[in-house]
C-alpha cells in the first residue's frame, strides 16, 4: 500500500487522481490532501478518504473545517498555509506527492518532497520552471523521483524513461492543441472576452492554465520545463500544434526513427501512469479508436499571434533567471486579464515589458529564487498600472 499527498486536491488535477485512486483502493492510501477556497469540496474529499491531514490556505478557512470535522466526529488534523503544505510533503509516512498547486506556489512544498527523497509527480511545472536544475539536482541527491503528469511531458518520459544519455536524441516535439484561438486572425483577438479564453476546446482545467493555453504561454512554459527535466539543449525542443491532442509528444531519435505515445485527452492517463509507474494500472479511461478519428493534423505555431511561446524560447536563450522572470510577469499578467485590468493581447506585451527591463542573475537557494521571483512580481505588478483595458 502507497501512501499518497495531494497538495491542489480540490483542482482539476487533484480531482481526477482521487478518481484514480479511488479504482485501486488496495493499492493507495490518501494520507493527506490540500485545497485552497474551496472549503466545501475539500471537506467531501476528507469524508470520503478519510486523510490524517488536511490542509487549506490560512486560519479563517482552518476554524470553518475544524467545525465542519467535529460535526462528523472525524480525527482529521487540519493545518494552514506553506508550512501545512511543508509538513504533508516531506512527512516519513508519504511516499508519493501530487504536486498539483497552481503557480509559484507550489515551489516550497515540492522542494520539500524533493529533499526527503519523494515520488514527485510533477503537475505544477511552475516548479520546474522556475528552479529546473535546483530541484532535479535535489530530488537525485536524495534519491526521489520525478515523474511528470503534464500529458506531454508524461509522454517523453514515457518513450525514454529508460534512456541513459539524451545524445541519441534528435529532438523533442511537443504537442499543443493551439487552444480556442487556433484559427482566429490576429487582430480578433483584440476583443477576446474571458469566457471565449477559458472555453478550450480539448481539455477541462483550473483558469490560469487555460488562460495559458490560450496565449501559449502554457506550451512556452512546458517548452522550458522540458529543457530542465529531461536535460537536453532547448534547441532540441520544438513545438507542433496537434488539434486534436490524440499525439501528445514525440521524440525523434539519431536514427531517423520517432516514437509517440497515443491517448484519450483526458489528464487520468497520465496520471495513473504516474501513480503506478513502472508498472500500468486502469486509468478509468479507454483507449482511443483509431478508426474512427478521420483525421490527425499538424501544423506549426503562429510565433506572432503567440508571442508568449517566442518569448519563453528566448528566456531559455538568455537563461540565469530569466525563467522566474517570464513565470512571475505572466501570473501577473493572467490574473489581471481574469479581473478585467488588461485586455487578452496585453498579456504577451506586459511580459514582454517586464523581460526588456529583466537583467540574468545567479541563483543557488530556493530562497534566492523566491526573492527573485517577488521582484519580478514587483516590477510586473508596477509596469500594469500603466494599462488600460478601455
Amino acid at each position: 500500500m502507497k501512501t499518497i499527498s495531494i497538495l491542489g486536491s480540490t483542482g482539476s488535477i487533484g480531482r481526477s487522481a482521487l478518481d484514480v485512486i479511488k479504482l485501486h483502493s488496495d493499492k493507495f492510501k490518501v494520507f493527506a490532501l490540500s485545497g485552497h477556497e474551496n472549503i466545501d469540496l475539500l471537506f467531501n474529499q476528507t469524508l470520503e478518504f478519510n486523510p490524517s491531514y488536511i490542509v487549506t490556505k490560512d486560519k479563517n478557512s482552518q476554524s470553518k473545517l475544524l467545525a465542519l470535522l467535529k460535526e462528523k466526529n472525524l480525527k482529521t488534523e487540519i493545518l494552514f498555509g506553506s508550512e501545512g503544505h511543508k509538513f504533508i510533503a516531506g512527512h516519513e509516512n508519504v511516499s508519493i506527492v501530487l504536486a498539483a498547486i497552481t503557480g509559484s506556489a507550489g515551489l516550497i512544498s515540492t522542494m520539500e518532497a524533493a529533499k526527503k527523497g519523494k515520488r514527485i509527480l510533477l503537475a505544477n511545472k511552475e516548479s520546474m520552471v522556475m528552479a529546473g536544475d535546483l530541484l532535479s539536482r535535489v530530488c537525485e541527491q536524495n534519491n526521489g523521483l520525478i515523474i511528470p503528469v503534464d500529458s506531454e511531458h508524461n509522454a517523453i518520459f514515457q518513450v525514454i524513461h529508460d534512456q541513459k544519455n539524451t545524445d541519441r536524441i534528435n529532438k523533442l516535439i511537443l504537442t499543443a492543441s493551439g487552444g480556442p484561438f487556433r484559427n482566429s486572425p490576429l487582430e480578433e483577438l483584440q476583443n477576446v472576452k474571458i469566457e471565449d479564453a477559458l472555453n478550450h476546446p480539448n481539455w477541462d482545467m483550473g483558469k490560469k492554465v487555460t488562460i495559458d493555453s490560450a496565449t501559449m504561454m502554457n506550451k512556452g512554459l512546458e517548452v522550458i520545463e522540458a529543457a530542465f527535466l529531461f536535460k537536453i539543449d532547448y534547441k532540441k525542443i520544438e513545438v507542433l500544434i496537434h488539434p486534436q491532442s490524440i499525439i501528445h509528444s514525440l521524440v525523434e531519435f539519431m536514427d531517423g526513427s520517432s516514437l509517440a505515445q497515443l491517448g484519450t485527452p483526458n489528464m487520468k492517463v497520465p496520471i495513473a501512469y504516474a501513480l503506478s509507474y513502472p508498472e500500468r494500472i486502469f486509468s478509468g479511461v479507454s483507449g482511443i479508436d483509431l478508426a474512427s478519428i478521420s483525421d490527425l493534423q499538424f501544423e506549426l505555431p503562429d510565433l506572432e499571434k503567440f508571442r508568449c511561446l517566442k518569448l519563453a524560447y528566448e528566456c531559455l536563450k538568455q537563461g540565469g533567471s530569466y525563467p522566474i522572470e517570464i513565470n512571475a510577469a505572466n501570473e501577473v499578467a493572467v490574473n489581471a486579464f481574469l479581473n478585467k485590468k488588461i485586455k487578452f493581447t496585453q498579456i504577451p506585451e506586459l511580459i514582454e515589458r517586464a523581460l526588456n527591463e529583466a537583467e540574468s542573475k545567479p541563483f543557488e537557494s530556493i530562497e534566492e529564487i523566491l526573492l527573485l521571483d517577488e521582484q519580478a512580481r514587483v516590477k510586473a505588478e508596477y509596469l500594469l498600472k500603466g494599462y488600460s483595458i478601455a
